[in-house]
This record gives C-alpha cells, sequence and structure tokens, in this order.
C-alpha cells in the first residue's frame, strides 16, 4: 500500500511539475466558465440606435428619452430630417433607426393613434428581432403612461427589417462558416504541419538545404492558401445557390477580403509553430486561442455589444471579429471598400505584425 500510495505521490508531483498540464487541467475550466457565463447572454446591452424625429415635440423629446433611459440603447445620432437608413446601417455602428412621424404631440392630444416605425438592420437577423422586441416593450410602457391622461395610443407601424428581411438565420451563420473554417485549416493546419517536421527531426534536414527558411516556411503554408481559397470559393457557391444568400456588394472585393484574412490567419498558425514544440501543444493552442475565440468573442454568434467591457476589449485584437463585419458588409449590404477600409486596414496590420513576430522567434529557435 505504502508502494501505491509513493506512486500516486509521484504522479501528483509530474502534474504539478508541468505547468502547461496545469493550465489544461485548472486554467481551461476556469476561463471557458467565465468566457460562457458572460457571452452566452440574450439580453441587450448598450445597442447603438438612431432617432429620425419628425415630429420635434414635447411628446416626441419624452419618448427619446424613455428609449434611452431604459438602459439598453445608446443614442448614436438624433435627425429631424428624411435619411438614407441603409447608408445609416453600412457604417455598422447603428442596429436600429426609430422614426417619429409627424404630429405625434397633436395626434396624442386628438386622441388619435400616433405612427412610429423601427427599421433595424437584420444582418445579425437575431440581434435585430430583440432590438424590436424591446423597443416595442418601451413604446408600449410609454404609451401606457399616456393613457393615464387621454384615452390615445401609439401604433407601431410594421417594422422593416433592411438587408434580410425573411430574418433568414443562415445569412448570419454563413459569414461566421467561413471565418471559422479559414482560421482551422489556415492557422490550426499550418501550426501542426510545421511542428510535425520538428517532431521528426525533418526541419533541420531542410534547414540545411539550399532553401532559405524563408522559402521553407511559403513552401509549407502555399498549399494551405490554395486549400483555404477554394473552401471559401465553395462556400459562398453553396450560400448563394443552395441558401439565397445575396453577394450585393463586389465579388472581386468579397474575395480579396477573404485572401487577405487566410493570409492573415497562415500567419497566426506560423506563430503557433515558432511557440510550440509538439503537435498536442500546437492543436491546444489552436483551439483555445483560435477556435473558441472564433466562436464566441467575434460576433458571430453573440453580439458584442452584450458583452463585459472587459470582453468588448478583448474582441478588438480577435481577428475574425473584423473580417466577419467586412464580409457582412460586402455580401448583405453591398458596402464598398470606403465603408470597411478601417476593417481591411486593421487585419493587413495584424498580417504584418504577426509575420514580423514569427520570422523574430524562428530565428531565435535557429540560434
Amino acid at each position: 500500500m505504502k508502494r501505491f500510495a509513493g506512486f500516486v505521490i509521484k504522479e501528483f508531483h509530474h502534474i504539478f511539475r508541468d505547468v502547461k498540464t496545469m493550465l489544461i487541467l485548472f486554467g481551461l475550466p476556469i476561463a471557458q466558465i467565465l468566457i460562457f457565463g458572460f457571452v452566452v447572454t440574450n439580453d441587450l446591452k448598450d445597442i447603438r440606435v438612431a432617432v429620425v424625429d419628425l415630429s420635434k415635440d414635447e411628446a416626441s423629446a419624452r419618448l427619446i428619452q424613455k428609449v434611452f433611459s431604459s438602459g439598453y440603447f445608446l443614442p448614436d445620432e438624433i435627425y429631424n430630417a428624411p435619411v438614407d437608413v441603409e447608408a445609416i446601417f453600412r457604417e455598422g455602428n447603428v442596429k436600429q433607426v426609430i422614426v417619429i412621424e409627424q404630429g405625434l404631440a397633436s395626434s396624442l392630444g386628438r386622441g388619435e393613434n400616433a405612427k412610429i416605425q423601427l427599421l433595424a438592420d437584420a444582418s445579425d437577423a437575431n440581434t435585430a428581432n430583440l432590438v424590436v422586441n424591446y423597443t416595442r416593450g418601451i413604446i408600449q410602457d410609454f404609451s401606457q403612461e399616456m393613457l393615464l391622461k387621454a384615452p390615445v395610443a401609439l401604433d407601431i407601424q410594421e417594422s422593416r427589417m433592411i438587408f434580410n428581411p425573411e430574418m433568414r438565420g443562415v445569412f448570419m451563420f454563413v459569414p461566421g462558416t467561413i471565418a471559422l473554417i479559414l482560421m482551422l485549416v489556415s492557422a490550426m493546419m499550418t501550426s501542426i504541419s510545421i511542428v510535425r517536421e520538428k517532431e521528426l527531426g525533418t526541419m533541420e534536414t531542410l534547414l540545411v538545404s539550399p532553401l532559405r527558411p524563408l522559402q521553407i516556411i511559403l513552401g509549407k503554408v502555399t498549399p494551405y492558401v490554395a486549400i483555404s481559397f477554394i473552401n471559401t470559393i465553395s462556400i459562398l457557391l453553396l450560400s448563394y445557390f443552395v441558401f439565397g444568400m445575396p453577394v450585393k456588394g463586389s465579388l472581386g472585393l468579397l474575395l480579396a477580403e477573404c485572401l487577405l484574412f487566410t493570409i492573415l490567419a497562415l500567419s497566426l498558425g506560423i506563430l503557433i509553430s515558432t511557440l510550440s514544440n509538439s503537435q498536442q501543444v500546437a492543436m491546444f493552442i489552436s483551439m483555445f486561442a483560435l477556435m473558441l475565440p472564433t466562436l464566441l468573442l467575434s460576433g458571430f454568434i453573440f453580439p458584442i455589444e452584450n458583452m463585459p467591457r472587459v470582453l468588448q476589449w478583448l474582441t478588438m485584437v480577435m481577428p475574425p471579429r473584423y473580417f466577419i463585419t467586412v464580409i457582412k458588409a460586402i455580401m448583405l449590404k453591398g458596402a464598398g471598400m470606403e465603408f470597411i477600409w478601417k476593417e481591411s486596414l486593421i487585419m493587413a496590420g495584424m498580417t504584418l505584425f504577426f509575420i514580423l513576430l514569427s520570422l523574430k522567434n524562428f530565428k531565435i529557435r535557429l540560434a
């Protein structure tokens, strides 16, 4: 029994001595429960809303105050004249536009129904549905308050879902699926492929060949560029012909952005390979640092606006966040480079940073 107890104690020492094992056993469950606990929620928070106030009277001012004092919405802009709603949505900041028709106060004073229109950006169908339902509830509360003074009601006209009038969920999942596939195929498989050469001892053989280190890396990742690009085209064709998802913007710009994100994912895979000594470590880093953030912290499934402020800051360093924004803007909103140049520049900057950091780490490993 003493031998068995000694053997068990020895195994505990081995586990506690291995930092990577400790991270997997204790760090991963804690991180997952915190992330899922904060991210997986249907509550709205800090959703940016614009208002077109054509009434411009005391009643409309009180209604606007009621909407923004609810704690769910943030004011983006209040317009006093008709505007191009689609242009506002293409900028990507506003999720809903509330249009208050003329004569709100006078209609309420005469006991007539006052008309209000709710327009939502349905490129993210789940968020749009929640935003409209929350707004309806706030307006109904306001109407109940007004009923205490006079028998009036607010007539919410048929809400319009811009860019996705049928509220089809596939319009939300296709962009995220493209990001997830490109990240997994490009980053994960590239990192594992290069680390495999280290484990088998063939990397040293390659390094003493006439090929330069940069040529070796390019040779390893080029097939994954081609495979990822073929996967992207396949997904786009399926989404268009099978699910009826439109490509309202430039197809050339869409493919160029997909290629940029592919190269970005490849640079991440190369960086992971320089930090890993085994395929298991590379797989763990790829799954934890790439797959979970792509699913949870990119806006793919859960709106970024609903997350705590700390997680919103964390999403700013997640490449899929910018790619999903870009691909939705091109495919669903028909946006051009003038609307997505900022996200494209961020992805290009990340690509350059990861490549330079990878080359630096690769040279250190060679030394």
